[in-house]
């Protein structure tokens, strides 16, 4: 089988790729500088140069403040580029698994949101990511995932966890959010249910899944397990609100997604954040040391 991968610069682009060369797959990953998911000409000659038989998008825009102001460009690569993508598809005979975000909620349930809550988001970012949910269900959906995930860090780039050790390296205390709420995933994880939806696994779905871990915890609560991890004393991080971190683009509170149409494609949700995060720490760390060195 073979895989074109969009936005694989990028951090889940990059462990999807990295997931699918692992296990035997034919994958070529495609950077923005190769493809410009915006332009119709390069879309549909990269598929129908490489022929694939599944194409995962990974590329996004993704600066969520960023996008209160500069939301037409936001919408040119989050909505019109997934609907050029899905035709490009549709006219090669590819599948599509298309990555998109908890922004398209509005953050404010007390219960995780399910596959088929009604959407409404309340941010430039998750309006254009709406888009191309929309799009991508609407000129494909015989063949084609939506894959939300929420809250990723991974080895590779910039991440929340990352940000972290960076912090706890430079202060005795510090002070994290403690009134969002959401699930910490790793992009490692997702890059391997990605390749799970693989036609050679048979495990082929169509519609809305929700690729984050299982578990909730606050941003808070996520540091103070780092530091736990670490060897570090997780009272040296404080809680706080969301009003000490005031942003252009408005938080969700809630952010916890539901996972119960995984069991239609014979597949588990996730792992638990706390053993994901367990497992990554170590190569985060070994990573970020070898940067800095």
């Amino acid at each position: 089988m073979r895989w074109l991968v969009t936005g694989a610069a990028g951090l889940l682009g990059r462990d999807t790729v990295t997931e699918l060369a692992r296990r035997g797959e034919d994958v070529t990953g495609l950077d923005h500088t190769a493809l410009d998911i915006t332009r119709p000409d390069q879309v549909d000659r990269a598929v129908a140069a490489h022929r694939p038989d599944l194409v995962v998008n990974c590329a996004a825009y993704t600066a969520v403040d960023d996008a209160e102001t500069d939301e037409a460009r936001a919408l040119r690569i989050n909505g019109d580029g997934p609907r050029l993508l899905a035709r490009a598809c549709a006219a090669h005979g590819a599948r599509l698994i298309h990555v998109s975000t908890d922004y398209v909620f509005a953050g404010d349930a007390t219960v995780p949101y399910p596959e088929d809550h009604p959407p409404a988001p309340r941010t430039a970012y998750g309006r254009t990511k709406l888009a191309g949910e929309r799009a991508v269900l609407g000129e494909l959906p015989d063949a084609c995932v939506v894959l939300r995930t929420a809250w990723l860090y991974g080895v590779h780039g910039p991440s929340f966890v990352r940000t972290m050790l960076a912090l706890q390296a430079r202060r005795d205390t510090f002070d994290v959010v403690d009134d969002q709420r959401g699930q910490p995933t790793w992009s490692a994880d997702v890059a391997a249910r990605i390749a799970d939806l693989g036609p050679r696994t048979g495990r082929t779905a169509t519609g809305i899944l929700h690729a984050t871990a299982t578990g909730e915890a606050s941003w808070y609560e996520l540091t103070r397990e780092i530091l736990r991890l670490i060897g570090a004393d997780p009272d040296r991080v404080r809680p706080t609100t969301s009003d000490a971190f005031p942003r252009p683009a408005p938080r969700p509170a809630y952010s916890v997604l539901g996972h119960a149409r995984w069991r239609e494609t014979g597949l588990r949700p996730l792992r638990d954040w706390r053993t994901a995060l367990h497992t990554a720490l170590p190569l985060i760390r070994k990573e970020t040391q070898g940067v800095r060195s």
